[in-house]
C-alpha cells in the first residue's frame, strides 16, 4: 500500500468515525425529543381532564344556582362559579401555552 493510499484510508476512517459520532449525537437528541414529546402529551391529557372536570363542575354549580333560593346561597354560588371560571381560564391558558 502506497503512502497516498494510507493517507486516503486514514482520511476515510476519520470521516467514518466522525459520521458515526454525529449519528450517535442525533440519535440521542431524537430520543430526548421523543421523551419530551411524550411528557408534553401527558401534560396535555392531564390539562384536558382538568378542564373537562372544571366544565362539569361549572354545569353542576350552574344548576345548583338555579335551584338555590336563598340570597346567601346565591352569593356563595356566584363566588364558587367565579372561582370555577378562573380555573377554566387557567386551563385554557395552559392548553394554549
Amino acid at each position: 500500500m502506497t503512502e497516498e493510499e494510507r493517507r486516503q484510508l486514514n482520511t476515510f476512517e476519520a470521516h467514518a468515525r466522525h459520521f458515526l459520532y454525529l449519528y450517535d449525537r442525533l440519535k440521542q437528541k431524537n430520543e430526548e425529543l421523543n421523551r419530551e414529546l411524550r411528557q408534553k402529551n401527558e401534560e396535555i391529557k392531564a390539562l384536558e381532564t382538568r378542564c373537562q372536570q372544571a366544565e362539569a363542575d361549572y354545569a353542576n354549580l350552574k344548576a345548583a344556582r338555579i335551584i338555590s333560593i336563598n340570597d346567601d346561597e346565591s352569593r356563595d354560588t356566584k363566588q364558587r362559579l367565579a372561582r370555577l371560571v378562573r380555573e377554566i381560564d387557567k386551563c385554557i391558558a395552559l392548553l394554549n401555552g
